[in-house]
């Protein structure tokens, strides 16, 4: 899959996820004494009853979500896409398991389930913003504009 293809897919994949976050029913509420500390905690509740989110983490994945389907434009866009995504969840992944700092803040929820899904999604971005897939990339982008 090329990287103009994963800037796309990511980021339909955000907006879709971003949207869905503002619907109640996609939204279970958590018990209330495990609200956390969080200064906007309107919205809060997990995602398909297994992702933490909050309005403000809503707007993060509408965020992602537009960057990915406007930088999928090219391939040196779509790579740098990824590259900023790898940095930023990598980011996010290790706030997550820092207790202080799984809160972002007060701001969005970064615990539980988020943890992981930020992980992988900072080791797939990596994969095609630095590893032999952006190689590959370049390299073919390279082709089309000497033919």
């Amino acid at each position: 899959m090329p990287s103009r293809r994963f800037a796309q897919i990511v980021g339909g994949l955000f907006l879709f996820i971003g949207f869905v976050g503002f619907i109640p029913g996609a939204v279970s509420n958590p018990h209330p004494t495990a609200v956390p500390g969080l200064f906007a905690d309107g919205g809060y509740g997990l995602l398909f009853g297994l992702f933490p989110v909050n309005w403000i983490h809503n707007l993060i994945h509408l965020g992602v979500g537009i960057a990915g389907l406007s930088y999928a434009s090219s391939v040196s866009n779509a790579r740098a896409f990824a590259r900023g995504l790898t940095w930023f969840y990598g980011a996010l992944a290790v706030m997550g398991v820092i207790p202080p700092l799984s809160m972002a803040f007060g701001l969005a929820p970064l615990h539980g389930w988020d943890v992981w899904l930020h992980g992988g999604t900072a080791a797939l971005a990596a994969y095609y913003g630095y590893g032999k897939r952006a190689q590959a990339d370049e390299i073919a982008e390279g082709y089309r504009r000497a033919a």
